[in-house]
């Protein structure tokens, strides 16, 4: 049997798991304190609901479930087709399944409902640093409401967690898909391929602009369209250029007094700014959309935006909704290579004692742990100091020879 985790997920060690539980309490307690409410939903969802969902290209990434006994057994018999085969699928984000729940339960939520969603989704990528087939997101959603409070509000709670956090600093990239589609139909972009184009556009900071000129002539976009979207995206993307490209607007109004306000509540600790090639890949945005991207390390590190249309799937019923996602194993990843100390934990102590001493051991560890310390018991070895070298590698920060003294040593004294 293999001892390896399958590829794409991991397995992690004491010291990483507490720092992966101190970064979800973090931010848990932030997101808590700003008045959110935490929810919980399987992993599994019925597959229909996931292929509906608008998910762009994760559509293309999702883990489907095959049926199971004889309803497998009848589709095999009729012909076996992939499509057949299969009737659920794991999670891609959370944000399809908090629409599920929220059509599900709506009547004993608050309105508006304000969530908090800590848990696990699924993904068949291509696993690389910062990117894993099985990954933890920490989300905040807002539904029942159309109000831009909404937008500025889930911006400056995610921005106040990761500066607890202490990533570093980063900027806020805000667009909004109903003016980056003003501009695509300025440049001739047909209604009926602007979700295609949106999504091609998404992989810009990946591919280049050749990737996305080579992509969009592979879909048939008219080389004239083609050649007037390279242009105005490779040149100032600015609200300024929108504005003279579209004239003036609410979405333009709206989208100048979000970054505003952000960057007034963020005090010069983070900075918003607007970008226009900002798409975010997933069908379901309909308004505002936003991405945090560190100043020091490559890539996003969260996102989200406005998805007004995806509730009413379920329900037939327009329900304003918007969203914000922190890249939790980005995060790790960026916190682990900056050798990031916990700064409020518990003293780790170990103490050992002999087999004849353990009552007494155990009521000496509870006594230092009502003074604050967390206590674990050990048998005392034969090589100590081989066994306090491997404590210390685990993160204990000192040691108890019972019998010996009653105050603990600290690693390394």
């Amino acid at each position: 049997m293999k001892s390896t985790p399958v590829k794409g997920t991991a397995d992690y060690l004491p010291s990483q798991t507490l720092l992966r539980d101190y970064m979800q309490s973090v931010i848990l307690e932030t997101y808590r304190s700003a008045g959110f409410e935490r929810i919980l939903t399987p992993a599994i969802e019925h597959l229909e609901n996931l292929e509906k969902s608008d998910g762009g290209d994760n559509l293309n990434l999702m883990f489907k479930i095959m049926k199971r006994g004889e309803k497998l057994t009848e589709a095999l018999a009729a012909g076996g087709e992939e499509s057949s085969l299969a009737d659920l699928g794991l999670r891609y984000d959370l944000t399809l399944p908090l629409s599920r729940f929220y059509a599900a339960n709506r009547a004993k939520l608050n309105n508006p409902f304000k969530c908090i969603q800590i848990d696990k989704s699924y993904r068949a990528e291509r696993p690389q640093k910062g990117r894993m087939r099985e990954f933890i997101q920490c989300d905040i959603d807002i539904l029942g409401s159309e109000s831009p409070l909404c937008e500025l509000e889930l911006i400056h709670t995610t921005a106040t967690a990761l500066n607890r956090l202490d990533i570093g600093s980063f900027t806020i990239k805000v667009n909004d898909r109903r003016l980056l589609k003003a501009c695509l139909a300025a440049c001739g972009v047909p209604d009926d391929r602007m979700d295609t184009v949106c999504i091609s556009l998404d992989k810009w900071d990946k591919i280049g602009a050749e990737g996305v000129q080579g992509e969009l002539e592979g879909k048939e976009i008219a080389p004239a369209v083609v050649e007037k979207l390279i242009a105005l995206l490779s040149g100032d993307r600015s609200l300024e250029s929108v504005q003279a490209l579209c004239g003036e607007s609410e979405e333009l109004q709206r989208t100048s007094k979000l970054i505003a306000d952000v960057n007034q509540l963020a005090a010069g600790s983070y900075n918003a700014e607007f970008d226009l090639l900002l798409v975010r890949g997933q069908g379901y945005y309909t308004g505002t959309i936003f991405e945090i991207q560190s100043n020091k390390f490559r890539g996003s590190i969260g996102g989200g935006g406005r998805y007004d249309g995806l509730v009413g799937k379920f329900t037939g019923e327009n329900v304003p909704a918007v969203g914000f996602s922190i890249g939790f194993e980005r995060i790790f990843a960026i916190l682990q290579e900056q050798g990031y100390q916990i700064p409020t934990r518990q003293r780790r102590i170990a103490l050992l004692c002999n087999e004849n001493e353990a009552v007494a051991a155990m009521e000496l560890a509870e006594t230092l742990r009502k003074n604050g310390d967390s206590v674990g018991l050990y048998a005392r070895p034969k090589k100590l100091g081989k066994f306090l070298n491997r404590l210390e590698e685990q993160g204990f920060d000192g040691y108890l020879v019972y019998g010996e003294t009653d105050q603990p040593k600290l690693m390394g004294e």
